[in-house]
């Protein structure tokens, strides 16, 4: 019994490990091809202070992590997760495109720091990332 239990154990931490290493890749690809795709390097912007590029990029970080944490709950597997890993990064490189044509200026405006532009935009991608888990439930 105890040894039954002892490798359900080291399995289950097995997964876990996989998973969140897994997750932790997913996010640091979102970072490096969210940031790519905006004209701006939020991770310069952040260390210059500018609280704008942090609430935008809080955001859209949270906003993938959310329906990443969805898929690794409800995946089947870990390809299942990977591909719900990168529905997300879809939608939240999309949340962006669109937020970009409702407010052509904010590619201007998140550098220059205003801030409630940088809100609005970590607010809409965290709205984008909530509905996202939901649907992947």
């Amino acid at each position: 019994m105890f040894l039954t239990k002892s490798i359900t154990t080291f399995n289950d931490v097995l997964s876990f490990i996989v998973y969140f290493t897994t997750a932790i890749v997913l996010l640091a690809i979102f970072a490096k091809v969210y940031e790519k795709l905006t004209p701006y390097r939020e991770f310069d912007l952040i260390r210059r202070g500018d609280v704008a590029a942090s609430c935008s990029f809080g955001g859209a970080l949270l906003g993938f992590a959310i329906p990443l944490a969805s898929a690794i709950a409800h995946s089947l597997g870990l390809i299942d997760m990977i591909i719900w890993g990168a529905i997300a990064l879809g939608v939240q490189l999309l949340t962006f495109q669109v937020i970009k044509l409702i407010f052509p200026t904010i590619v201007a405006d998140i550098p220059n720091n205003e801030i409630s532009k940088g809100i609005f935009l970590g607010i809409v991608s965290l709205i984008a990332g909530i509905l996202n888990a939901a649907c992947i439930s």
